[in-house]
């Protein structure tokens, strides 16, 4: 029996026909071979999003194959590879207040490694619970800087060339 579409969007079960545009998610456990995702438009990858908990996803546009011909799909464009086109869909920036609620306030500082080296630099000087909360603050704000700059440079892994702002 022969198809007059390609597949169905994973989300809304619309037929994406043959030569159209569709979409997949740029997390490798979603495009594999065995879950194969697919979807019909941006809307439908954004519904997406929230059941698969992604932190950090995309949709990457990419265009189906041509005809179907016993089994085989023939394009049916001159160029069959297109570029694919990543779209990233705005889930939260940093500056979004429902981004601070879900990011933890814990402390980041070792506790017994910060009062050793204090003991150690000032000879017998003691070190007040309450210094970990702010040095956990002064780090958060570094962080946030530097996940800002390898934003900028169009990265995804904050390195130490990200924190050269403390170094001025």
């Amino acid at each position: 029996m022969e198809q007059n579409f390609w597949r169905k969007c994973s989300t809304c079960k619309k037929p994406i026909s043959f030569n159209s545009r569709y979409y997949v998610c740029s997390v490798s456990s979603c495009n594999g071979q065995r879950t194969g995702y697919v979807f019909c438009s941006i809307q439908c990858f954004d519904a997406h999003i929230p059941g698969a908990r992604h932190r950090d996803a995309g949709a990457i546009e990419q265009k189906a194959p041509g005809t179907s011909t016993a089994g085989t799909f023939v394009p049916t464009t001159s160029n069959p590879v297109a570029p694919t086109r990543r779209i990233i869909t705005p889930t939260s920036g940093p500056a979004s207040s429902s981004a601070q609620t879900k990011v933890p306030k814990d402390v980041l500082i070792i506790a017994s490694r910060l009062k050793e080296y204090i003991d150690a630099r000032s000879e017998g000087y003691n070190t007040s619970t309450t210094v970990m909360d702010v040095l956990s603050d002064f780090v958060r704000v570094a962080c946030d800087r530097a996940i800002d700059n390898a934003r900028a440079d169009g990265r995804k892994t904050v390195m130490d060339r990200d924190f050269a702002f403390l170094k001025k």
